[in-house]
């Protein structure tokens, strides 16, 4: 099989074809092109013909799919990513406007072309999420084969790629459905590698002088998973930790001014890895429902005293929070959080 030793590329779909997966509605054609009327839909007694356009079409990407992408039949260019080798056709490749300019840059030679991805810059693009995104171009069957363990690395390859704004979305919204308790920390380290934009206190430094970052291939959608990151830590995870003591079908009654013991404990440990910028605006987050301006102040220096043997250690700053009196005019926050630099000592030599 194209791409892996073991079936479609390493997915388990040989078999599968785009019309059993992808247009659920009617069975479209066989491998030899004739259509049939199975799982047509039945109305008023009749049964109706799929349309023609329709089922003409299927067959079409059935075939490029199955005998194209699956076995690489009739191939003339081979693509090199990661360990694989995948024996694939230039104008589907063309699709894709990075893999078209590899084409179009590569010197004529006899036989196959060869092109080959370079990732070892890219660890967030797989092999898994190369062989998706390179299914796509065959075929919309790839939609099936993104689930919430591999979407990320199926953005990061349709990003790389190129002109798959379909999959991107569809990837990017199974990411931003997938975040949860139990994947929260694989998630804050994502956020982490993302550049912070600067705030102009500081000296600027040009984007060639910068480390090549692992999240840059995202584009956009870096930032809006950062969004949604910081939208879990300060709506999503107090509600389904019930830090408010809002009663729910399984949770019963507590005091809404204090949160079950528990539940805020694990919000402490959340808190306690979260990146520095996103932990204090996650703190004087108008939206972040913790209590009173008394209890902010108090979890806040409880994460920042857990912060100390964990995420701030040996970084040569200290965080610090304070709660203004008298609140805020402008209904935000009365807790602020800082981060100062340790100032180094100096020590005198004597000559």
């Amino acid at each position: 099989m194209n791409g892996h030793g073991s079936s479609s590329n390493g997915l388990g779909l040989a078999d599968m074809r785009p019309s059993e997966t992808y247009y659920p509605n009617h069975s479209g054609a066989d491998a030899g092109g004739s259509s049939t009327s199975a799982g047509a839909p039945v109305e008023n007694g009749y049964t109706h013909s799929p349309n023609l356009y329709q089922v003409h079409t299927e067959a079409v990407v059935n075939h490029l799919y199955n005998a194209g992408f699956q076995h690489g039949n009739y191939a003339d260019t081979h693509l090199y990513a990661h360990q694989n080798v995948y024996k694939l056709h230039a104008i589907i490749l063309s699709r894709s406007p990075r893999l078209a300019h590899m084409l179009s840059t590569e010197p004529p030679q006899s036989g196959a072309r060869t092109i080959h991805l370079a990732l070892e810059q890219e660890p967030e693009v797989t092999p898994e999420g190369i062989a998706i995104a390179l299914g796509y171009l065959y075929s919309p069957v790839s939609f099936n084969l993104v689930h919430s363990e591999n979407a990320r690395a199926a953005l990061a390859a349709a990003c790389l790629l190129g002109g798959m704004d379909d999959l991107c979305n569809y990837a990017y919204d199974i990411c931003r459905q997938s975040i949860s308790v139990d994947n929260i920390s694989e998630w804050l380290e994502f956020v982490e590698t993302i550049p912070t934009p600067s705030d102009g206190s500081s000296t600027p430094i040009e984007p060639q002088h910068l480390p090549p970052s692992r999240t840059a291939v995202f584009g956009p959608y870096a930032e809006r998973l950062k969004s949604d990151v910081f939208s879990f830590l300060v709506v999503t995870l107090p509600n389904i930790l019930n830090i408010n003591g809002v009663s729910s079908p399984g949770t019963p009654q507590g005091d809404r001014h204090s949160p079950s013991d528990a539940g805020r404990d694990t919000l402490l440990q959340v808190f306690s890895r979260v990146p520095f910028d996103l932990f204090k605006a996650a703190v004087e987050s108008p939206t972040f429902q913790i209590g009173s301006d008394q209890a902010r102040f108090k979890f806040a220096k409880d994460a920042i005293e857990a912060r100390r043997r964990g995420i701030a250690r040996g970084q040569g700053a200290e965080e610090t929070v304070v709660l203004a009196f008298g609140g805020t005019s402008l209904g935000g926050s009365a807790v602020h959080v800082t981060r100062k630099i340790r100032k180094r000592h100096l020590w005198k030599v004597n000559s």
